[in-house]
C-alpha cells in the first residue's frame, strides 16, 4: 500500500505525504492501539537512520510501552525520569542531539545515540508520548521536530 520509493520530494514534501498516509490509515478508526500500531510502522518506514520509533502511554505516575518498531524496549518510565519520563512530565517536545549527555538517560539500547519525543497532550490531559531513537548524534532537528508534533496533534484527534 505505501512504498518508500514514494518519498522522492524534499523533506517537507515527505512530511506531507506521510500526514496524508496517516490520516488515510486512521480514518474512522476509533482504536487508539490500531493506529498507534499503524503510526509506528509508517513512521519507521518513512523515517531513515532511525532505530526505534513507538509510544509510551500514560498509566499511573508514569509510562508503559505502547506499540512500536525496533529492538525490545523499557516496558515502564517512570514522570520525570529519562527524556520520555522527562518530556511527559513537562508536557513538551525534547530533542536531545546526544542522549549520553541527557542527565538520567535511560538507555533501552545501548545503540542510540539521539532521541526526540514528542507528548500527546488532549485537553490538558497527558496521553503518553511519541519517542523516536536514532544510532546517529544530532539526528532530529527543527523539521523534523515541527513535522512529528503535527503527525502528534492528528494522531490525538482520534482518541
Amino acid at each position: 500500500m505505501f512504498n518508500v520509493e514514494s518519498y522522492r520530494g524534499t523533506r517537507e514534501e515527505n512530511f506531507e505525504l506521510v500526514k496524508k498516509q496517516l490520516q488515510a490509515l486512521i480514518y474512522d478508526e476509533p482504536n487508539m492501539i490500531a493506529n498507534l500500531s499503524n503510526a509506528s510502522s509508517l513512521l519507521n518506514q518513512f523515517l531513515d537512520r532511525i532505530n526505534w520509533v513507538g509510544f509510551y502511554l500514560t498509566e499511573g505516575n508514569g509510562l508503559v510501552l505502547g506499540p512500536f518498531q525496533g529492538l525490545p524496549a523499557c516496558v515502564r518510565i517512570p514522570f520525570g525520569k529519562g527524556v520520555c519520563g522527562t518530556s511527559a512530565q513537562k508536557m513538551e517536545t525534547i530533542r536531545v542531539a546526544d542522549v549520553h549527555e541527557f542527565p538520567g538517560h535511560i538507555a533501552c539500547d545501548a545503540a542510540s545515540q539521539s532521541e526526540i519525543v514528542i507528548p500527546m497532550v488532549k485537553d490538558g490531559l497527558l496521553l503518553g508520548v511519541l519517542d523516536i531513537d536514532s544510532p546517529e548524534k544530532n539526528r532530529f532537528d527543527e523539521l523534523d521536530q515541527k513535522k512529528l508534533e503535527e503527525i502528534v496533534e492528528i494522531l490525538v484527534a482520534t482518541m
